[in-house]
């Protein structure tokens, strides 16, 4: 018995992306794609039983986050495909519950192993930040622990999801995002998301259930 196929979307309004995307998942053996999409209503579109969707819009930062955030709360995988590089852009995208972000410039093999990835409850995001404050490049002392807390925040976990995972309770869980917050700065869960980004941590735990 042949393997489930990946169910995959794409939606976009540029014509030429929305046809080298979706040229890209037709030739791969274990994808399928269940629609294409040209362009975008007010508050509507079409995705069917898409496992992931590739979104490679023509819009402003807000209306594409309005989409992912519409897609993922009715439990749909999206990985944004942007021509930015701007460290902003992917931190509100994953707020607004991407579950991947590449550049429109990769090559095909990347963006299949993205869609895989994503496929399979992780993470992927192809882009290397370099800002100002690089924390590869400054100590930054994190324990196991909080490093597979860190995992799990870029997974998209709750709190709740973190402390089943790891077979501790929820109060532990507070500490140590507590204490990950006093060594970095960072306490929001976007913040932390980056950062795990940023030592190569994220999308190394897959979701399970």
């Amino acid at each position: 018995m042949r393997p489930h196929p990946t169910y995959v979307a794409v939606i976009s309004n540029c014509p030429l992306l929305r046809h080298g995307l979706s040229h890209v998942v037709d030739s791969a053996p274990d994808l399928q794609r269940v629609i294409s999409v040209r362009r975008i209503g007010s508050q509507r579109y079409e995705v069917g039983e898409a496992d992931v969707v590739l979104l490679a819009m023509q819009a402003s930062v807000r209306e594409t986050c309005d989409l992912v955030a519409g897609l993922h709360g009715e439990g749909h995988r999206a990985v944004v495909l942007s021509p930015s590089k701007a460290q902003t852009n992917l931190v509100s995208f994953i707020e607004a519950g991407a579950r991947g972000y590449l550049s429109q410039h990769i090559e095909e093999t990347e963006l299949l192993t993205a869609v895989r990835t994503v496929a399979s409850g992780r993470t992927y995001f192809s882009f290397s930040f370099s800002n100002d404050r690089d924390v590869r490049n400054q100590p930054l002392r994190i324990t196991g622990r909080e490093r597979q807390i860190l995992e799990l925040v870029a997974s998209g976990a709750t709190d709740r999801e973190i402390a089943s995972k790891l077979s501790i309770s929820e109060h532990t869980v507070h500490s140590h995002l507590d204490r990950l917050g006093s060594k970095t700065g960072f306490r929001r869960r976007a913040d932390l998301t980056r950062l795990a980004l940023e030592l190569g941590v994220a999308g190394e735990l897959t979701d399970e259930g």
